[in-house]
């Protein structure tokens, strides 16, 4: 089922006397491939939720409409639109067993596509099976672990056999190993049933983990669709490159001057036929290289070693934050009592974006 978002508005009235709407989502464009898994990502507040609530109905849209391939569903009641969501608190039935509230959707069924009571058990049991937890069928939801309680709303919303499977933050009640374990899950139930899906959350490195493409959402706005190794190496400006990546793009003030890039005071790269110009010098970690003759000076903070991981904190007066990270494996021998580091830089791992509107600068450094 492809879905097809033309132009999706969506404005709440300002409580506030005498002041416009408030407008969750803005001319939203976008086009969902049949059988993917997108991420829908931004942080708190962007509107990821409401273009859920728009999709399954729950919410109408101000202008624009909402295709399921070639169908138009905007003025569509949500119950008709074949769609199974999955919440963020699970929203199970505490007196009805697992099986009982996996089946609890097939009993408001009606007319032709009414199911007897061994077609629904039939059904249930199937979607337990497809989530693991056919075991489980006679617990109710206080017997469970939150996990498992995740899967039965999973199993509920696929019992249905829906057209469209939207989640919204499923995994955010759930501990980190289990996180982890349960978002597998979900990539796997994904690609055996192929139903076209919908995951939004805050977590980026979730979206990256488990999605076909993803979708980067700012104040309602769209910034950037793509899948999510592009978009990481690709960004479109400021914000997408400091959205995504763990540890975060470090971000300098730079410039252009003569050919050269500078930070501060340290020319760390050529940049040939690049107009002098102020700019924004955002860094991936792992464009660093611990190296006593590289061009870029720094204070050192620490060196931290967590497992394979090792990572440098250091400062640099041209920085846009407090600290700069660092992954170099090679750093583990280094001495990490030192007061100064230096790095070579990695041109491939160097993004540069315009001081007056964050957009993207694409040119060749060296």
């Amino acid at each position: 089922m492809k879905i097809t978002l033309d132009h999706l508005t969506k404005r709440f009235p300002n409580r506030a006397k005498n002041k416009p709407d408030v407008i969750a989502v803005n001319d939203f464009v976008v086009e969902i491939p049949d059988g993917k898994l997108v991420g829908l990502l931004g942080p708190s507040g962007c509107g990821k939720s409401t273009v859920l609530n728009l999709i399954c109905g729950l919410l109408k849209a101000s202008d624009g409409r909402i295709f399921f391939d070639e169908d138009d569903v905007t003025n569509i009641p949500a119950e008709y639109r074949g769609v199974g969501i999955v919440f963020q608190n699970y929203a199970l039935y505490p007196h009805l067993t697992v099986e009982k509230n996996i089946m609890f959707p097939l009993e408001n069924f009606k007319g032709k596509d009414k199911l007897t009571r061994e077609e629904m058990k039939k059904r249930a049991l199937e979607a337990a099976k497809l989530v693991q937890i056919d075991q489980l069928m006679d617990r109710k939801p206080a017997e469970l672990s939150g996990g498992q309680q995740q899967r039965v709303a999973i199993a509920r919303a696929l019992v249905k056999q829906p057209r469209v499977l939207l989640m919204d933050e499923p995994l955010s009640n759930l501990d980190a190993r289990l996180r982890l374990q349960t978002r597998e899950e979900i990539r796997r139930i994904q690609r055996e049933t192929r139903i076209t899906t919908i995951f939004v959350t805050h977590d980026q490195e979730e979206a990256m983990s488990i999605s076909d493409l993803i979708v980067v959402m700012k104040d309602g706005v769209l910034q950037q669709i793509g899948k999510p190794q592009q978009v990481y190496d690709d960004p479109v400006n400021l914000f997408v490159a400091k959205f995504l990546g763990t540890p975060p793009v470090n971000v300098f003030h730079g410039c252009i001057r003569a050919g050269k890039l500078y930070v501060g005071e340290d020319a760390i790269l050529l940049a040939p036929g690049m107009a002098d110009q102020e700019v924004w010098c955002a860094i991936r970690p792992e464009g660093f290289t611990v190296d006593a003759a590289g061009p870029l000076r720094c204070g050192l903070s620490a060196v931290e070693i967590m497992g394979r991981d090792v990572s440098v904190v250091a400062t640099h007066p041209a920085l846009d934050s407090v600290q700069l990270r660092a992954i170099d494996p090679d750093a583990r021998r280094m001495d990490d009592e030192a007061d100064a580091v230096r790095f070579a830089i990695d041109p491939e791992k160097v993004l540069l974006f315009s001081k007056a509107d964050e957009t993207r600068i694409r040119c060749e450094l060296k």
